[in-house]
């Protein structure tokens, strides 16, 4: 990603945790047909994010951002952003243009960051511009001093389809090997997708990728309505790497954990009832749950959220922060 934010020598500093708006809409306009890519540039615009590319085909367009994603189906956005984008203002500029009439539902997440002091918002604060506009109910998945998401959503009638399925997976601290070549000079995007062996997971999609200055890389790959995108934040003590899809991220884990290496990651699922056994199977043994929840939420979704830790042998040593300046260290 870019931005970055020195917070100590030599390492550079930028937030990986993504916020996460998804908006339905109730069928009298075609997001993806009707509407032009001028009303999507001024929406990311509202978060201080550009489009930098896209993807298309007929039954979805996917924009690669600067601060990570927006896909766009007939029915529906989902947007995804990170650093210190405040997200809710482009689902401010969505709601003001096509009104709450013409709005099915609005589903609002954000993950716990690095450094939440250096954003422009907390979670509270953008529920409260968000229920300007709708009723809403708000949830917590995970414990307060650990990894956890914050999940909001628009009260209303709405239910959802339980076919719509979607998995996240969020790896954190990454190992060496994979931090040194994903901070390697002059990588391209084809050499980190054949690293994370993409071609191979994703047979069939198509591709959109990005590699920024001077570290970081985004994909998304879509194929007909089914969507993969990864955000990665590689710089060792800080790195960060998201993956999101509506494919079985589950089933992916093994080939996923075993070329990052994390010292943690989390898994969220949403309506997927088999996570359980699904876990049990793909998910390497000496990885140790820390939080494990699971809840079906009122607009009819069911979120699974999941801590994995691997126990550390070593551990890192204090290090000498910079007090001066504008950082994000204190």
């Amino acid at each position: 990603m870019h931005n970055y934010s020195v917070f100590e020598d030599p390492l550079l500093f930028f937030e990986g945790s993504e916020k996460k708006a998804e908006v339905i809409v109730n069928g009298n306009v075609s997001l993806l047909n009707d509407v032009n890519d001028d009303f999507w540039a001024a929406m990311v615009s509202c978060c201080n994010a550009q489009i930098l590319s896209s993807v298309k085909n007929e039954h979805c367009k996917a924009y690669l951002l600067s601060e990570s994603s927006l896909f766009v189906w007939d029915d529906r956005i989902l947007i995804l952003t990170c650093g210190v984008t405040r997200l809710v203002k482009s689902v401010e500029y969505f709601i003001k243009h096509f009104t709450m009439a013409n709005i099915a539902h609005v589903f609002y997440q954000r993950k716990n960051e690095y450094y939440a002091q250096a954003q422009f918002s907390n979670f509270g604060e953008d529920i409260r511009l968000l229920q300007e506009y709708m009723p809403g109910i708000a949830y917590r998945f995970g414990e307060l001093d650990g990894h956890h998401n914050y999940v909001f959503h628009q009260q209303n009638d709405f239910q959802a389809d339980k076919n719509d399925k979607t998995y996240e997976l969020l790896a954190y601290q990454i190992c060496e090997k994979a931090s040194n070549m994903l901070t390697t000079p002059g990588l391209t995007p084809e050499q980190i997708r054949e690293y994370l062996q993409l071609e191979t997971l994703l047979p069939g999609f198509e591709f959109d990728d990005f590699v920024f200055d001077p570290y970081g890389y985004s994909v998304n790959a879509i194929n007909a309505k089914d969507y993969f995108t990864i955000h990665i934040t590689p710089q060792a003590g800080i790195s960060y790497v998201s993956f999101e899809s509506s494919l079985n991220l589950v089933n992916m884990a093994p080939v996923i954990l075993d070329v990052l290496k994390p010292n943690s990651f989390d898994l969220l699922a949403f309506n997927e009832p088999n996570l359980e056994l699904m876990v049990d199977t793909h998910i390497p043994q000496h990885y140790v749950s820390q939080a494990k929840v699971s809840d079906t939420m009122s607009n009819g979704y069911q979120l699974s959220f999941i801590n994995y830790i691997a126990p550390q042998q070593q551990f890192a040593k204090p290090r000498l922060l910079d007090t001066t300046g504008d950082n994000h260290a204190l």
